[in-house]
């Protein structure tokens, strides 16, 4: 049976409503390497090993590409994924945009638990940049073998002050469109 209401001829068809959306299954990357990646992933950061797909037929497209897709899972089920396509090839980076914004920020419990990682991760010979303080929570930065850009967060704001950081917000994003388009008509 059909979710969506009769459209009368000549009108346009309804639009579904939006069905809830509980959360991350995966976020994908392709990776150099896949033992490289796995050795980062599950013996450094602690992520298990959850999930192997080895396909030389990209279900999606139908299109040949050998490759490996390999999945690490997180303590609420959520996954980081990889393909190695087997050739050896890091992810390259986007030409106009700064290597510090496209990134993955995953969250752990504690300022403690933060500073354990960021001594974890030096350990093992990896540059971390932090703590950096974002005022309602905080953070490390560092790079995985592929050159992907990580954060690792500790909130510190309560659920009360995050609903009180909310309020105005669409008006602020308003504002910024504005500023930005007066901008972008001076150059």
């Amino acid at each position: 049976m059909s979710t969506l209401a009769a459209t009368p001829i000549g009108q346009p068809a309804a639009i579904p409503a939006a069905v809830p959306i509980h959360g991350l299954h995966h976020f994908a990357y392709r990776c150099r390497d896949a033992e490289e990646t796995r050795h980062f992933y599950e013996d450094i950061l602690g992520l298990p090993f959850f999930h192997y797909i080895r396909s030389d037929i990209v279900p999606s497209t139908g299109e040949y590409c050998p490759y490996v897709h390999i999945f690490f899972r997180m303590t609420d089920g959520s996954c980081m994924a990889f393909f190695d396509l087997g050739d050896n090839a890091a992810p390259a980076p986007s030409a106009n945009t700064p290597a510090w914004v496209n990134h993955i920020a995953l969250r752990v419990d504690t300022i403690e638990q933060l500073e354990a990682m960021k001594s974890r991760l030096e350990a093992h010979g990896i540059e971390v940049l932090g703590v950096t303080d974002h005022r309602v929570f905080q953070s490390i930065y560092f790079f995985d073998p592929n050159g992907i850009r990580l954060e690792l967060c500790a909130q510190l704001a309560s659920a009360t002050q995050m609903a009180a950081e909310q309020k105005g917000i669409r008006e602020k994003l308003d504002a910024w469109s504005k500023e930005k388009a007066e901008r972008l008509v001076k150059k």
